[in-house]
């Protein structure tokens, strides 16, 4: 599938010379194929051996429905406790890729406990968020329906894609889908900001239009 994502060099900057900078955060259990997929979308290759522990942040330059981006991505560690740390992350995150395996329904229970935690900083549920349950290609191993993903996708708001890390199944669109969310809700806020600026029919505006009436009903 064309996920309409493709790196780019310096050619492809904004006019003003800089492309917009996406701040994006992997969350997830331990195990789950959070640093698999970031690395196949940065460089299209599935890690044999990767310190779940460390976390790592990549930077790619790349064009979404002919924009340019700037993709800062922050892959963590899999605990869901609150630290100093993941405070500043969810802090400057702008978007949040969660991530299960359909083949560990703990990992799909502890989805809330994420998307829990990134309330708990941001104080909004509107926070561009996108759902993943990897490890698609499993299925004999399967532990978590595709139905009970959408389910709780619905419950969030959000896109959900189920992946495969392993086989890069719908990875490059999971980034492209948070990057449309994020730029979709600034646009939102944006318009929102102007419907509120936007200066209201005044009284002396209604009190006028008797008389236009009355002048015209004159002549």
């Amino acid at each position: 599938m064309d996920s309409g994502m493709r790196p780019v060099g310096s050619c492809c900057s904004s006019p003003a010379g800089l492309s917009r900078e996406y701040k994006l955060v992997m969350l997830g259990a331990g195990g789950v194929g959070k640093s698999a997929m970031t690395m196949q979308f940065i460089s299209h290759r599935f890690p044999e051996d990767h310190d779940p522990t460390i976390e790592d942040a990549y930077k790619i330059r790349i064009r979404i429905d002919d924009e340019p981006a700037n993709l800062d991505i922050l892959d963590t560690a899999g605990q869901a406790e609150f630290t100093a740390m993941r405070d500043q992350y969810m802090r400057a995150g702008e978007g949040f890729i969660i991530c299960y395996s359909i083949t560990d329904r703990r990992s799909f229970h502890e989805v809330r406990e994420f998307k829990q935690l990134i309330y708990r900083v941001r104080r909004t549920d509107d926070t561009p968020v996108v759902l993943v349950g990897n490890k698609s290609d499993l299925k004999q191993l399967r532990q978590v329906t595709k139905e009970e993903g959408l389910a709780l996708a619905r419950e969030f708001s959000c896109p959900f894609f189920e992946t495969s890390a392993a086989y890069r199944y719908y990875i490059d669109d999971v980034f492209h889908a948070l990057v449309r969310e994020i730029r979709r809700k600034e646009k939102e806020a944006v318009l929102a900001m102007e419907k509120k600026s936007k200066p209201k029919n005044s009284v002396w505006k209604r009190l006028k239009s008797p008389f236009r009436k009355k002048k015209d009903s004159v002549t």
